[in-house]
């Protein structure tokens, strides 16, 4: 390990410019000529539009325009679309319903875009978009998925009856059945996993720029996959062909999923630039991002958990309800199914599984995937149900974990999946020894003295990252393939560009790319540049989700950097006079081995553009092209332990100690791995104890539009995490790496609920565990 190569804790190059505020989002573009737009939204969550009458907002101070509907679809304008196509269990299609990007005869949840106004100030375009006159007629709203199922609940959309899109399974339901009927003991667990507001600290913003004289559209955009919003709004909406169509995806300040996307915003900010002749730029503000971002998680679950008579489990039967919301978004179809449902079976043996997914349309914002995407409602899931099942048996939870491990890989699950490698038992007994786990008898007899309820909870994860390959997610109805793409250009000087169609937002590819860089070629992180998020410079990738920048996006790096290897061997041997098969590159010189001669990396870069000495038939220049397509997922595991005290007459919950031993295979850069790691768990906390989104059953108003309403995590909400890794290199791609981006959201909500639920006695409190939820169970408790 160099001091800048793989393994070295590496100070992140791109934080120079975030913290001294020269970073450059999509709001400090200005492009010249360039106005403000504001969307009038609906206030209702479900209503016929009966009326829009402009005439009174054009004719305000510095309005150049204002569009509808009706004009939109007049050009053409396509509806937003869901990339990922499932069949319900009798064969037919999911029920896709019509998403205009501005609604033309019914709003369907509060903040459904019915209207843009373009002006020359941001004041003046938002006090225009007051004056525009709607006249709806409300309609009853439904926002609990459960409620929507039933007959007699407003439907939203016509393609699907009693709102339902698909009725999924998976597994072997007869299997499954037969291991319940025949089991010594079943646990019987409702899991509510509670719907959650993504929160990127940079709210979502376009600009959008249509050049008459090139016949040619820019889109600068909060995107964490450019390439595929420029597929999607040239193949699907119609907005331009591809190759006049430009997206560029600058700094952007956080994702979390959130920003996969294509809303309506940025296809309209586009058609309106054309429409009005002027370039247009929206940022929301943050009640439009608490009103429109698409939202994570709410499912609703009944799960059945057999067990022999020697405490194995046997069989696992899953019945979920998921709420996607008022529309299908790009990817929510996949995020209760196969991103869900595959990861059932945990760390865990279980021959039998089966489940069960309905979908549901409710007058609410569309919900998709959020850091983790399924996997942490897997995760919670099953977690929660073993730990009830050890409360029952009367076992320590992590000996029942232990004796149900699978301990023999690779390990084909009855899901689908493929477990490639894996340790858990080190996971367990790494956290279990941070933990103390040994003495936590005695602390809690400690806490109880000084009258408060101590406890403690274990949370094993799993998670599958990557997310490919192309062709295995092709077979499953995803609509794109999921390989990515990069090339390595060497300049004359020796300097490098690494172009990647992975994109960073907080992950820290500006340094984890050229530690690779480093490692293989021995030149300085400081003489590699890392250039994404621009459609026009960078060749088509896929972007930055599902924890595959690494195993997958630096895989596609590594094999063009072997490809630049080869050839600067091949001049060097040339130039040289030696044997290729001699030369060896060591700290940024390429040199014969086992002689002094050398040739510094700067003089084979520009040997190769010079061209006077090439070998015989060579091409000059030393640009490589490569494009990775992983074997498998990855699969992330770890091992998490949250220890609790809770103050039985407030109900406020304290974490006195969270201990994470995750196995992410090799490590770039430990530091930002840790780093990910703490924003994860740090978020996972925020779901478990205080963030819940939260609906007017009556009038499907969004109660929870503000940071008044919606709690985040704090500092002092958190304790000083113990982070530590034992890993087992991936086998599936040439780093061996894993993917470490969501595993902290992914274990923490369940080690919390364990240990809030150890410590008072409620099995069935729900997140998020405020205190006055925590302060009620245990008064509850006190009269029963």
């Amino acid at each position: 390990m160099g001091v800048e190569g793989i393994g070295a804790r590496v100070a992140r190059k791109e934080d120079r410019r975030f913290i001294t505020g020269a970073g450059r989002y999509v709001d400090d573009m200005v492009v010249p000529g360039m106005k403000h737009a504001a969307f009038v939204r609906s206030p209702y969550a479900h209503a016929d539009i009966k009326k829009i009458d402009v005439k009174a907002a054009e004719a305000m101070p510095g309005v150049i325009g204002v569009l509808t509907g009706k004009q939109l679809k007049g050009d053409g304008i396509g509806n937003l679309i869901c990339g990922w196509m499932i069949h319900s269990k009798d064969g037919s299609p999911m029920k896709m319903g019509a998403w205009s990007p501005l609604a033309v005869d019914r709003v369907r949840y509060v903040g459904d875009a019915v209207a843009i106004v373009v002006a020359e100030t941001k004041g003046q375009a938002r006090d225009a978009a007051e004056a525009v006159e709607v006249v709806y007629k409300e309609k009853k709203a439904v926002t609990d998925a459960v409620q929507a199922l039933k007959k007699g609940a407003p439907q939203l959309h016509p393609e699907a009856e009693n709102n339902l899109i698909f009725d999924w399974e998976i597994g072997d339901a007869k299997a499954t059945d037969e291991a319940i009927a025949k089991a010594a003991h079943v646990t019987k667990v409702h899991i509510v996993n509670n719907r959650l507001i993504p929160n990127a600290m940079e709210p979502r913003a376009a600009l959008g720029h249509y050049n008459k004289a090139e016949d040619h559209y820019t889109c600068w955009t909060t995107s964490q996959n450019p390439h595929v919003a420029r597929l999607v709004m040239s193949a699907f909406y119609n907005v331009a062909p591809e190759n006049k169509l430009r997206v560029i995806a600058p700094d952007v300040g956080g994702g979390f999923g959130s920003k996969i996307y294509i809303y309506p915003e940025e296809i309209v900010c586009l058609w309106a630039s054309k429409r009005t002749g002027v370039p247009v730029k929206w940022v929301a503000d943050r009640t439009e991002s608490f009103l429109t971002d698409a939202h994570g998680r709410d499912h609703v679950s009944e799960v059945q958990l057999a067990l022999d008579k020697n405490n194995k489990v046997i069989g696992l039967k899953v019945d979920t309800i998921a709420n996607l919301g008022a529309y299908m978004s790009l990817f929510s179809s996949s995020v209760p199914t196969y991103l869900y449902a595959t990861l059932l079976s945990g760390q865990y043996d279980i021959p039998a599984i089966h489940a069960n997914v309905r979908t549901v349309y409710t007058n609410t914002a569309p919900v998709d995937a959020y850091r983790g995407a399924g996997r942490p409602e897997a995760c919670y899931l099953i977690e929660r149900t073993m730990e009830t099942a050890a409360r029952e048996l009367g076992m320590s939870p992590a000996e029942f974990r232990r004796i149900n491990f699978i301990t023999q890989f690779p390990h084909q699950t009855p899901v689908i999946m493929n477990y490639d490698t894996g340790d858990f038992g080190a996971s367990l007994n790494a956290a279990m020894k941070e933990a103390d786990y040994a003495g936590f008898p005695k602390r809690r007899e400690a806490a109880k003295k000084r009258g408060k309820l101590r406890g403690i909870g274990f949370s094993c994860y799993i998670e599958a990252c990557g997310i490919a390959p192309s062709k295995a997610v092709g077979s499953l109805g995803a609509g794109v393939g999921l390989w990515e793409s990069a090339e390595v250009r060497v300049n004359a000087v020796g300097t490098i560009e690494v172009l990647t169609g992975s994109h960073s937002h907080g992950q820290g590819h500006e340094t984890t790319f050229a530690q690779l860089v480093n490692q293989r070629l021995g030149v300085p992180i400081d003489s590699v540049s890392i250039v994404h998020g621009d459609t026009d410079k960078v060749q088509m990738g896929m972007g930055t989700y599902g924890s595959r920048s690494g195993a997958v996006g630096m895989s596609a790096i590594s094999k063009a950097l072997d490809k630049v290897e080869a050839k600067a061997k091949k001049i060097a041997a040339h130039l040289m006079e030696a044997d290729e098969a001699d030369i060896v590159i060591e700290n940024g010189e390429l040199k014969v081995a086992g002689t002094d001669k050398s040739l510094p990396w700067f003089q084979v870069a520009l040997a190769s553009y010079t061209a006077h000495n090439l070998p015989d038939g060579m091409e000059p220049g030393l640009k490589e092209t490569a494009f990775y397509d992983p074997s498998n997922f990855t699969f992330p595991a770890g091992c998490y332990i949250c220890e609790v005290e809770i103050d039985p007459d407030t109900g406020v919950t304290e974490i006195v100690q969270f201990v994470a031993a995750d196995d992410f295979g090799n490590i770039i850069n430990p530091m930002i791995v840790e780093g990910q790691v703490h924003g994860g768990v740090a978020q996972g906390i925020g779901q478990a104890l205080l963030e819940g989104c939260r609906y007017d059953a009556d009038s499907g108003q969004l109660v929870t539009a503000s940071y008044m309403d919606y709690t985040m995590p704090r500092a002092d909400d958190l304790p000083s995490f113990k982070v530590s890794t034992s890993n087992t290199p991936c086998p599936g791609n040439p780093l061996g790496m894993k993917g470490c981006g969501e595993a902290g959201a992914i274990g923490s909500p369940p080690a919390v609920m364990n240990a809030i639920t150890d410590a008072i006695g409620d099995n069935d409190l729900t997140m998020p565990a405020t205190p006055l939820k925590v302060w009620a169970s245990l008064k509850a408790m006190t009269r029963h």
